[in-house]
């Protein structure tokens, strides 16, 4: 079998047999295979796509390549919970601790942020020592422990994946829905849990802009999670605007809080209750409403506060930021970013902003950027607010006063304005199961 004849096999639009995307998967983490040629299937694979059989197949060879993660020694039902990213998205800091305090087992590793979504690795580490660098007993006794343990992505979990991602962000090959599914669902599988709920987020602000790319993408994924023997389910969620008022680590995590103890905007509340929800239905298998009561009771008797700060702790974090946002340390420097126009936000192009929190240093360019925990914006006016010329729509936050010109001139751009307020988009777009 030659890498040859299978980049020719897809390029002239065939299906590939699972013998030839082993061989493929299994020759390049050896270096057998180069990058060059790696890169010339996956473009292949870019214009002729991967039928579902391949897709599954590519998922169990990078499944395959490195180690797996066994989560028996923990007893109860574990449940994995991931989102394909966006603008505002801390609904891991919200909705796990929510499940957490309703019984729910949840060993997750998460990943960093880049370019202008943002990563739960980097929010959690805006807490003064907390840990990711957890693994073997450790993670096994906090998950046992507390309910969740939350580990930034290491060891060697799915290294084909790591390779395939890499060449992939540099030919311009990210975007499409096999390899994105395969890529995400190959290391969902590896790391062990019993269920799977997958945040399918769509708009200006995430990957798919398309609903219909979204929705295709969660089908994928969940047939993918299902036919491993995983229970596996998807809600496509918005992310046309910014996920609660918060860009930016400390920002964020000081906002999950505040919805934790029942204080934080509508949007954010009502999907995390909805993730919370979901993923208590699939370790307990209660009905959908008793399952939001439950999750809701959670948040109103404190007990899911305390389960975010118990894990703090456990991770070696200072649990009195949780208790007092207040320490979270404030940016040297801020700006008001003024309304340009009477009338209403019409519309926010949601990765602009997240460009924007990017200049202010909340986020990074390039693998190799340090984070601003400090650095951020708080939105004052969302998509559908009225607004007054001159009023306050968003305020920046940086370390670095020389930031704020670029970021103020990037978030203006986001914003359009008109007379007539936009029909209200719904915050859950669909499920899928």
């Amino acid at each position: 079998m030659r890498i040859t004849d299978i980049i020719r096999k897809k390029r002239d639009g065939f299906a590939l047999s699972r013998e030839e995307i082993e061989f493929f998967i299994n020759g390049f983490v050896k270096g057998e295979i180069k990058d060059y040629q790696a890169s010339a299937l996956l473009m292949a694979i870019y214009f002729n796509d991967m039928d579902e059989r391949e897709t599954f197949d590519l998922t169990k060879a990078m499944l395959d390549s490195g180690d797996k993660v066994d989560l028996s020694k923990i007893d109860g039902v574990k449940v994995d919970k991931h989102s394909t990213g966006g603008v505002g998205d801390k609904t891991t800091l919200v909705s796990a601790p929510i499940a957490a305090a309703c019984g729910v087992k949840i060993a997750k590793m998460s990943g960093r942020g880049l370019g202008h979504t943002g990563g739960t690795i980097d929010k959690l580490e805006s807490i003064p020592n907390f840990r990711t660098d957890i693994n073997g007993r450790e993670f096994f006794d906090i998950v046992s422990k507390t309910g969740i343990c939350i580990t930034g992505q290491s060891g060697n979990l799915c290294p084909a994946d790591k390779k395939l991602y890499a060449l992939r962000d540099v030919t311009e090959t990210v975007d499409k829905i096999c390899l994105i599914a395969s890529s995400i669902m190959s290391k969902k599988l590896a790391c062990g849990s019993d269920k799977i709920l997958l945040d399918v987020k769509t708009g200006s602000g995430a990957f798919m802009k398309d609903f219909d790319d979204a929705k295709r993408l969660a089908e994928l994924m969940v047939k993918i999670g299902n036919s491993a023997g995983k229970k596996t389910k998807a809600l496509i969620t918005d992310m046309d605007i910014p996920l609660g008022n918060a860009i930016g680590n400390s920002l964020e995590v000081i906002e999950a809080v505040d919805t934790l103890c029942g204080k934080g905007p509508e949007d954010l509340e009502q999907v995390c209750i909805e993730l919370a929800a979901n993923m208590i239905l699939l370790a307990q298998g209660a009905d959908l409403e008793k399952c939001r009561q439950m999750a809701r009771q959670a948040v109103k008797d404190g007990s899911a506060l305390e389960k975010l700060a118990q894990t703090v702790e456990a991770q070696g974090g200072d649990r009195n930021y949780i208790c007092d946002t207040k320490r979270f340390k404030k940016a040297d420097f801020e700006r008001q970013v003024k309304s340009p126009a009477d009338g209403y936000v019409v519309k926010t192009d949601t990765e602009k902003i997240g460009v924007a929190s990017v200049h202010l240093g909340a986020g990074r360019e390039t693998k190799e950027d340090k984070i601003d925990f400090a650095a951020g914006i708080i939105l004052k006016k969302k998509t559908g607010d009225s607004v007054s010329k001159g009023e306050t729509i968003a305020v920046l936050y940086s370390e670095h006063e020389e930031y704020l010109e670029a970021a103020e001139k990037e978030l203006l751009c986001a914003f359009t304005f008109g007379s007539t307020s936009p029909e209200k988009r719904p915050h859950i777009l669909a499920s899928v199961e």
